[in-house]
């Protein structure tokens, strides 16, 4: 099957799950396509697919993520010690385990096509994703604690798993418990990876964007936490700050 041909086929069993939609019209053009096929993937709701429908998305989501181009943590240079940077899309990133920024339900962002990094990564690991989060979600009865995480496999994506985190929603102003929040989400996320011999980390910067956490205090928080926790620890985890705008990069570059 091409790659043209497991585009349409995907687009065609999830639009056949919407009864309202299952006659729609696909888009002549392949970026419409792949815009479509996203939308569809981001707000399906959290259940099993059948495998070979199943079989034939992760054939496509490993050619995506290959034709984006995949970045070995092993052809990246340390800044300082364990500690890197590297600017570029978490979810191209071979390293052990990626922290997505998540929300309180944990189940991804249901917005078609959203910008946010919780977006791309459950579009991009597969809908499994999402019912692997409703499964742990379920056995435990409640929402995510800020400051918070979880751990799941990546599915399609290029790293071993994505340790999950609840980051703090910045109100009018930034309050000490907002940074003891965040700085919570990086040690949880930290503990977590240690738990399970996770040898290499790359963290996103948490809190930052749409839920107001500003860049600066962020990044300091971000690297002061982890500096504190190797020292602390003895722990031989090596971690990537993973920014994807020019300004994150420049904050980091200048703190490091």
């Amino acid at each position: 099957m091409t790659y043209n041909s497991k585009l349409h086929f995907l687009i065609d069993a999830l639009l056949h799950e919407r009864i309202n939609d299952k006659d729609m019209e696909i888009p002549e053009s392949t970026r419409e396509q792949k815009q479509l096929l996203r939308s569809l993937m981001n707000v399906r709701p959290p259940k099993p697919l059948a495998t070979d429908i199943l079989q034939i998305q992760d054939e496509y989501l490993t050619e995506e993520v290959k034709a984006a181009g995949i970045t070995d943590i092993d052809n990246l240079t340390p800044v300082q010690g364990q500690l890197y940077l590297w600017k570029g899309d978490i979810t191209t990133l071979r390293v052990d385990a990626i922290v997505n920024a998540a929300n309180s339900q944990m189940l991804g962002c249901f917005a078609p096509c959203h910008g946010c990094i919780d977006n791309a990564i459950h579009t991009f690991a597969g809908i499994q994703l999402r019912l692997t989060c409703a499964d742990i979600m379920q056995k435990q009865g409640k929402s995510e604690e800020t400051g918070k995480a979880k751990i799941t496999p990546a599915f399609n994506l290029p790293s071993k798993y994505i340790i999950h985190t609840v980051g703090p929603i910045v109100g009018s102003s930034l309050k000490k418990q907002d940074c003891r929040l965040l700085s919570s989400c990086y040690r949880s996320c930290l503990e977590l990876a240690e738990q399970n011999k996770i040898k290499s980390i790359a963290f996103c910067c948490i809190s930052t964007g749409e839920f107001r956490f500003p860049n600066e205090k962020a990044a300091e928080i971000a690297i002061d936490t982890v500096a504190e926790f190797i020292e602390n620890t003895r722990s031989e985890i090596k971690v990537i700050f993973n920014v994807f705008k020019e300004q994150d990069h420049e904050i980091y570059h200048r703190i490091l």
